[in-house]
């Protein structure tokens, strides 16, 4: 998807917290014009690294929960997980009442949010476009 609009995509794989220090050299390296981090165990302990990371080095960088954004993180857009978790109770109390999990639907998250720290912004010297921060369902000031 990155080749049809322009972006180059460079993939950095993290094999658990040791090789986290080389991951972040060789993001340093590639001097990337944005950073997108998935959440992940070993990513979530190192929230604070990669966070303090991200802002040394003046990278732009868009977490999948809205944890990151309340941390410092510039942006994230992914599932609602008050929304998720109330989808998962639903389903433990079918389950409780006597649904067979084999028989219950699967389900994905049905609402996502976009969360801006307007903060990060100015720090990185980067304007949101009114446009954007219009879409948000967050704006952290």
């Amino acid at each position: 998807a990155g080749r049809q609009v322009g972006v180059r995509v460079q993939p950095v794989r993290l094999q658990g917290e040791a090789a986290l220090d080389a991951a972040l050299a060789q993001i340093r390296s590639l001097r990337p014009g944005g950073l997108v981090v998935f959440d992940q165990a070993v990513v979530l302990r190192e929230s604070e690294r990669i966070l303090n990371f991200a802002l040394r080095e003046r990278v732009p960088a868009i977490y999948q929960s809205s944890g990151w954004v309340r941390g410092g993180g510039l942006m994230s857009y992914g599932p609602d997980w008050s929304t998720v978790l109330r989808q998962h109770a639903q389903q433990v109390d079918r389950i409780l009442r006597g649904a067979k999990p084999a028989e219950l639907p699967m389900e994905q998250p049905s609402k996502f949010e976009l969360v801006i720290n307007l903060k990060t912004a100015k720090a990185l010297g980067l304007t949101i476009p009114k446009s954007i921060l219009l879409r948000a369902d967050r704006v952290i000031e």
